[in-house]
């Protein structure tokens, strides 16, 4: 027993002289020996420079003017923390564990470099200075990382860098970031503060079993992003090698003032497309940046859409989605007005608006489309299957079904903005009612009828008014039976006025072209049972005006020869003139009464003239000629009697 107590007293006693000891170092030999001992847990370099003050016992702690922080031995990115000003506490019983439980950390201005590598090594998993514990491969190691903890942190003013291999760097400044970690074993919250662009963005998360989490384990997690007045929303499970996957909320009523406080720019959506976004979706993304979301449903501020999306979030999205939607309202891409028609577009011209068109900028990739309906300002279609390709601001929209005024349309529409805008396409038409599709297009509702039509056409502007006077082209219609409102051929045929009333006819054909805002045509003709008509002259698509001259002609009259009476039609859109142009069709139906009746009249002056004269003209000679050898031989007569 008694050399019990020798033996218990002697390791008192050097237990006491130890600590008594350590009390007469000075702090800074102190705070050396706390870095050598937090070295030799974690295998890291630490560095402890500037003034300090330390605490001993029950925590390990030291208050410096500088803090250094050495990577992982495979990093070659500099030190893992360097800050100034820092303080950290150890916990010293759980350090005598083995165990690394970091009761506090608080720096201002730090820089935090966080690196992690496919093969599942990460710079924040730890091992003892034999370096026995280091990942080097997907191998596992043959001693387990350290247990390690923080309870608190807290800095501010800090550089977060974060560096996945395989994926975009991504680095912040000005980061004010808390974590409680009570329990190591536990659940871990996160408060922080970053402004990529000068606003705050707040984030807010829960993290459980994040030990494991830090660890790379797959771990419970849910959290807010509040940004611009938006937030962002996620309830599921993520991993530090960027896995996330579970319930996304986005609510965003201003989506440009969203994406300019994250960093992104705003982008100018247009309204009813995206300037507000309510979202909700299951979603899955992986450490190389790849976003799936499934059970899709969206409202774009007016416009909803449900389906599915694949995106690559590195660089310029990449998206590959299939959408479907009902009613869908595009006026506000397309500088149009929903609802009102044509009406005010024809009566004050097109709009001068500049078209926004930034958006296509926002991403690349392809979107497929159904919509039971869509309203392009000018344009209402019906049921609808495109595909929308998008490539470095140049969209094609693949009309592959499209129900439109009675009839289908196929074909491409393209809007390119990559130097400027332009639009232009190649549309198929069968079976159309052209009556609504003249009204929508330009206010025009006098032509009715079913065809079929292709056009091709280029125009570029920053407006509706710029695209319109810019247009150029070419194409062709045909139609069956139809009906001219405010034209009757039969009373115009009949006594020269055909204003009022309404013409049937059989069929219509004409090829045109557009240049400059201008469409010409020479070549239209209407059939009709006992009469004909045809057509030529020059349509502003720009100015909404017209000139063109339409020619119905009555076949069994005039002795079989026909008689034909030209209309001409001039003015705006909105208050055309329809006039008979009876000078020309007298010069087209009576060419050969008129030159019989202008010859007879010539030869009857020329008789008169020769009774007046007294004149005779010679064979081949004209009545001029022969008076002016009477006047010569007067004046030679007159001349010589000066001589007698």
């Amino acid at each position: 027993m008694k050399w019990i107590k020798r033996v218990f007293g002697a390791i008192l006693v050097v237990i006491v002289v130890a600590v008594v000891s350590l009390f007469f170092l000075p702090a800074d030999r102190i705070a050396q020996i706390a870095a050598e001992q937090i070295r030799s847990q974690t295998g890291r370099d630490v560095s402890i420079t500037g003034g300090v003050s330390m605490t001993l016992w029950p925590v390990l702690g030291a208050s410096v003017g500088g803090l250094e922080v050495g990577n992982a031995e495979w990093s070659d990115q500099g030190p893992m923390l360097t800050a100034e000003n820092a303080a950290i506490g150890v916990d010293a019983l759980a350090l005598l564990r083995g165990e690394i439980s970091i009761t506090n950390i608080e720096a201002t201005s730090p820089t935090i470099r966080l690196e992690s590598r496919k093969d599942g090594r990460a710079s924040w998993q730890f091992t003892d200075a034999s370096g026995g514990a280091t990942i080097e491969t997907e191998t596992a190691p043959e001693r387990e990382a350290q247990a390690f903890s923080i309870k608190r942190l807290s800095v501010s003013n800090a550089t977060l860098i974060y560096d996945a291999e395989g994926s975009d760097l991504v680095s912040y400044a000005g980061v004010d970031l808390d974590l409680d970690w009570p329990e190591r074993l536990g659940a871990a919250d996160i408060r922080a503060t970053l402004r990529p662009a000068g606003q705050n963005v707040d984030v807010i998360a829960r993290i459980d079993g994040f030990a494991g989490f830090i660890a790379g384990q797959v771990q419970p997690v849910s959290g807010t992003i509040s940004a611009g007045g938006g937030v962002l929303t996620l309830n599921g499970r993520a991993s530090t090698a960027g896995d996330v996957a579970g319930k996304l909320g986005l609510d965003l009523p201003d989506t440009d003032a969203f994406l300019t406080a994250i960093g992104l720019g705003a982008v100018q959506l247009p309204a009813n497309l995206g300037a507000a976004i309510d979202m909700r979706s299951d979603m899955t993304l992986t450490s190389d940046r790849r976003l799936s979301l499934r059970d899709l449903n969206v409202d774009l501020g007016g416009n909803s859409l449900s389906g599915a999306a694949d995106i690559s979030l590195n660089g310029v999205p990449q998206i590959n989605a299939q959408l479907t939607t009902g009613a869908l309202d595009l006026t506000s891409a397309t500088g149009g007005s929903s609802g009102g028609g044509s009406s005010d577009a024809v009566s004050s011209g097109w709009s001068k608006a500049k078209i926004d068109a930034n958006g296509l900028a926002s991403f690349n990739g392809e979107i497929s489309l159904k919509a039971t309906s869509i309203d392009l300002g000018s344009f209402k279609l019906g049921t609808t299957r495109a595909l929308i390709s998008n490539d470095r601001s140049r969209a094609v929209f693949d009309l592959r079904e499209v129900q439109a005024y009675g009839g289908t349309v196929s074909g491409e529409f393209v809007m390119n903005n990559r130097n400027g805008l332009s639009v232009g396409g190649k549309i198929f038409a069968q079976s159309i009612a052209v009556q609504p599709l003249l009204a929508d297009a330009a206010g025009i509702t006098r032509l009715t009828g079913r065809g079929d039509a292709e056009v091709s056409f280029l125009g570029s502007g920053s407006s509706v008014h710029a695209i319109m006077n810019a247009l150029s082209g070419k194409g062709a219609v045909k139609l069956g039976k139809g009906m001219i409102d405010g034209l009757d051929l039969n009373t115009l045929m009949g006594n020269g006025k055909g204003s009022g009333g309404t013409t049937v006819f059989d069929s219509l054909g004409a090829t045109f072209t557009i240049k400059d805002g201008n469409l010409r045509n020479d070549d239209l003709l209407f059939a009709l049972p006992n009469y004909e008509a045809r057509g030529k002259g020059r349509i502003g698509l720009g100015a909404q005006d017209l000139d063109y001259v339409f020619t119905p002609a009555a076949l069994r009259a005039n002795e079989g020869k026909g008689l034909a009476i030209p209309v001409r039609i001039t003015g705006p859109w909105a208050d055309p003139k329809i006039r008979p142009d009876l000078k020309a069709a007298v010069d087209l139906n009576f060419a050969e009464e008129k030159a019989r009746i202008e010859k007879r009249a010539k030869e009857q002056v020329q008789q008169k003239l020769q009774e007046r004269l007294g004149i005779t003209a010679q064979e081949g000679q004209s009545v001029e000629d022969a008076a002016k050898d009477k006047v010569e031989d007067k004046l030679k007569r007159e001349l010589l009697k000066i001589f007698d």
